[in-house]
């Protein structure tokens, strides 16, 4: 059962890495820029518990910090926050 879990997640990450977008990547994950604030954001992604349960970990350190870059600039207490639901 988890590997099958796996697989799907992996073909979520390559479709989304397909498209080359982060935001797409974001929304295939659940990941809510502005859901969080940004000391949240770096919390998870120092731990790889956190980055495990967002099945971030899968990811290549570079994108993992394309991501990161991502979720940070449109996080709640950002300048561009990301409202989710608009």
């Amino acid at each position: 059962m988890k590997f099958i879990l796996h697989l799907i997640t992996l073909s979520l990450l390559s479709s989304a890495l397909y498209a080359n977008t982060v935001e797409a990547l974001a929304s295939d994950l659940n990941l809510i820029a502005g859901e969080k604030a940004t000391v949240q954001w770096e919390r998870i992604f120092s731990s790889p518990r956190h980055m495990k349960k967002y099945k971030i970990d899968y990811l290549s350190q570079e994108t993992r910090n394309r991501l990161k870059r991502y979720l940070i600039e449109h996080a709640a207490d950002s300048e561009q926050p990301m409202i989710p639901g608009l």
